[in-house]
């Protein structure tokens, strides 16, 4: 059985930081992206084998979107 879930890739200061937001606490660290997600991955499939399996079909059926958004900032000192 195979299982998708999404993951979140974000800088932060100690390096790279990768969550899987529809698994609660599943979280990872690495130098690079390549690491991060390679130990992100190793935590979620460690902690989808802690799940019944209905709760890895509900993880399964979750929807995540992610996006960017552009918006407009005010310039400094400017009134709204």
């Amino acid at each position: 059985m195979t299982c998708s879930v999404t993951a979140i890739i974000e800088h932060d200061q100690g390096g790279i930081f990768a969550y899987c937001p529809a698994l609660k606490g599943c979280q990872a660290h690495g130098a690079t992206v390549e690491e991060a997600l390679a130990n992100v991955r190793e935590a979620a499939e460690l902690y989808l084998k802690t799940l019944s399996p209905a709760e890895v079909r509900r993880v399964n059926s979750k929807t995540i979107l992610v996006t960017s958004l552009a918006l407009r900032l005010a310039q400094a000192g400017a009134s709204v």
